[in-house]
């Protein structure tokens, strides 16, 4: 068993998080965690038992662990950045411990250093040059626009006959260029322009996310599915018009509800209060809507929330109802492998507390190449053409993240 020695230790002033090129981010309005290199790395392999063999290899880190915390704040100490595939039967899945980890909270700054890796050398000296930019050249989807249509018209059938209630279709896009993406720039710009979400990268997997899987600090959680979309407009009459809209479809209204009563039976089972929304409200985004309900419990018992991600994965918002055969039919469908894109993306510490979103709005990077991913969900009264629109609306995100 490896034994990690961690030390955190509080610094008095901000300093650049991305100076250098990191190997996990994740930023949030009030908090930003950005490491570099790479102490541990944790594969739990593919199946559903994933995220508990990733948990239970991670208390046993914990357990052996020396940790000399000076901080004390949730995130300080020992932590682990994951990222978990969307189907059991795919690859990728890890939780990395980085040597080093540079973090704030509100206007506390700190340091985690692993195995004495001296952490000079990314606070302060030497930025990594930022890589030239080249324009993004886009290479299609794994399934043509047509045949995408069709599936969703399927699935639209399927509903009709009843098999399914909802079921969420997701599409790739494929992008090159002719020099490698630099992950700081697309973080800057996706955090800049959706500062209210779930920025990250693991793995290669960054993106920006809107939507909180789980929060836990103690016993208290936290969850905001989201389901149920919206453009926005320039003019302000129309967008208002738009919000209003949204709110008030029957469409979108049920599809959300789907969502978030997949959420509220997991937590409804971990919880010994637990706490939701009456009425769906509008989360609203620099280019889309969507509705969101709120829920907040107190657990009945220690469980992480590595853990508690994993029994929620995959809600409604990203699979369908019932779960088992929405995840078929997406597999039957689709014409891809989802990979890490919509599973869970966030961050565990030696307490068991942490922040999983759900991996939306993102992209795999490979040096030159990147692959996008959008998705939208499908319920009676559903239109094949209005879901494709929804996803190139989504997909616009990670577009303009690309643009030099």
């Amino acid at each position: 068993m490896t034994i990690l020695r961690v030390v955190t230790r509080p610094i008095d002033c901000p300093v650049p998080l991305l100076d250098h090129v990191p190997s996990v981010v994740w930023m949030t309005e009030d908090r930003a965690m950005v490491g570099f290199g790479e102490a541990l790395r944790i594969d739990p392999g593919r199946g559903d038992d994933r995220f508990d063999t990733a948990a239970d290899r991670w208390d046993e880190v914990v357990a052996a662990a020396d940790v000399d915390d000076r901080v004390g704040l949730e995130g300080t100490g020992l932590v682990a950045f994951g990222s978990f595939s969307f189907d059991p039967s795919s690859g990728g899945s890890s939780l990395l411990v980085p040597e080093v980890t540079v973090g704030r909270q509100g206007d506390r700054w700190w340091v985690t250093e692993i195995d004495g890796v001296p952490a000079d050398r990314y606070l302060h000296p030497s930025p990594t040059t930022p890589r030239p930019l080249d324009r993004p050249r886009y290479a299609g989807s794994s399934m043509p626009d047509l045949l995408w249509i069709e599936a969703v018209a399927e699935a639209i059938e399927r509903i009709g006959a009843g098999e399914v209630e909802k079921v969420v279709l997701a599409r790739d896009l494929a992008v090159w260029s002719k020099v490698p993406f630099d992950p700081r720039l697309l973080i800057e710009r996706l955090h800049r322009r959706f500062p209210s979400c779930f920025t990250f990268l693991v793995d290669g997997l960054v993106g920006a996310s809107p939507e909180l899987l789980v929060r836990r600090r103690g016993l208290t959680v936290e969850s905001v599915p989201l389901a149920g979309s919206a453009p926005r407009a320039d003019d302000p009459d129309a967008d208002e018009l738009l919000g209003k809209e949204l709110i008030g479809s029957d469409k979108n209204r049920r599809e959300h509800e789907a969502a978030a009563a997949s959420v509220g039976r997991v937590l409804g089972e971990l919880c010994a209060t637990l706490h939701r929304d009456v009425e769906p409200w509008l989360l609203e985004l620099a280019n889309v809507r969507h509705l969101a309900t709120r829920f907040e419990g107190r657990l009945t018992g220690w469980i992480s929330s590595l853990r508690i991600a994993g029994r929620l994965h995959p809600t409604a918002a990203v699979g369908g109802t019932p779960t088992d055969v929405a995840v078929d039919l997406i597999r039957r469908l689709e014409g891809m492998d989802r990979g890490r894109y919509a599973g869970p993306v966030g961050w565990v510490d030696a307490h068991g507390d942490g922040e999983w979103a759900i991996a939306l709005r993102c992209a795999e990077l490979s040096g030159a190449r990147a692959r996008l991913f959008a998705g939208a969900g499908i319920v009676a009264g559903s239109l094949p053409e209005s879901e494709l629109e929804e996803t190139r609306l989504k997909l616009r995100a990670m577009m303009g993240a690309l643009e030099p």
